[in-house]
């Protein structure tokens, strides 16, 4: 089994702030790290935890083979109000959720999320999902590709990229990881490819955010999130990505504020839906960092929906 080294373990848990009677739900089951120190908080509570990747939902299960108040629930995050619907919850005391990849699926080279690996461009966290990386590169044209490439990688030379991709793919369809690897590196001086840094580091992420759509389902489901956590529950949201955090940045303060035009002399008396539980986000120590190179990335924050 591959080893996943969570993030933010002891924050994470620290701030969820559990009860041992209560119903938690992990978001993003992974490697079952956080799942596990949940349920090692339980006595007579309850854990819900969601993960759309059949492997990773398989190696958790071992591992909490021993735990018997836990329900798995081979799902994207995107479902969660329904499929907590489904088995009678509507209302938790806390949520996690830990986005990007997990080891799993970094460490499988035959996932294609990895440029270190020489495998089949896939990148689908649910291998029943119809789109995959293959198919973006293969079939969007050169707007489509540069649009993605720069929007969810940030990459500078998106277009660059983009023209050179739909150029070779003319000559013969662009298979494999290495591949594409190939194409981005013939586009770049010698001076760019060696800096510091793999050249396709963005282009995978960018490619991995648009199959598995991770921006507006994480944005679905973090309102959802809102509307079933109870009275004093707490949502922790750990990412890796400056888009997912200004997401999540920004949903949180919007449910934390109250608007009111500037320049009425009105004293608001109306409570928001949420409260920040830290008004800075939370990150790893210098410890973890250098002890687990996955963190360094790492942001969380934390909100509790407060009495009506």
């Amino acid at each position: 089994m591959l080893e996943h080294v969570p993030v933010l373990l002891k924050e994470a848990i620290e701030y969820l702030n559990i009860k041992p009677d209560g119903i938690y739900v992990d978001a993003t089951l992974g490697g079952g790290g956080h799942s596990e120190a949940i349920l090692n908080k339980l006595t007579t509570g309850r854990l819900l935890a969601f993960d759309q990747d059949e492997y990773a939902l398989s190696h958790a299960k071992e591992r909490l083979a021993s735990y018997h108040n836990v329900t798995f629930i081979n799902a994207n995050f995107v479902h969660l109000k329904a499929k907590l619907l489904e088995i009678g919850i509507n209302t938790v005391d806390g949520i996690l959720y830990d986005l990007g990849v997990s080891s799993f699926q970094f460490d499988l080279p035959e996932r294609g999320f990895s440029y270190n690996y020489d495998s089949s461009l896939d990148m689908r966290m649910d291998q029943n999902s119809p789109l995959s990386a293959y198919d973006i590169i293969n079939t969007y044209d050169v707007d489509q590709i540069a649009q993605i490439l720069y929007r969810y990688g940030e990459e500078a030379n998106g277009r660059l990229f983009a023209r050179a991709i739909v150029k070779a793919r003319a000559v013969t369809p662009i298979s494999t990881t290495f591949e594409l690897v190939d194409v981005i590196k013939k586009c770049l001086p010698n001076k760019v490819l060696s800096k510091k840094g793999h050249p396709a580091k963005q282009t995978f992420q960018a490619l991995r955010i648009a199959v598995n759509d991770e921006l507006h389902v994480l944005e679905s489901s973090l309102y959802q999130a809102i509307d079933l956590i109870a009275i004093k529950g707490r949502i922790v949201v750990i990412t890796f990505h400056s888009l997912e955090d200004r997401i999540c940045k920004n949903i949180f303060k919007e449910k934390s504020t109250i608007d009111i035009p500037k320049g009425l002399p009105i004293i608001s008396t109306e409570k928001p839906l949420l409260s920040l539980v830290n008004r800075h986000v939370i990150i790893p120590s210098e410890t973890e960092i250098m002890t687990n190179n996955r963190a360094h990335s790492a942001k969380m924050r934390v909100c509790e929906k407060n009495p009506i």
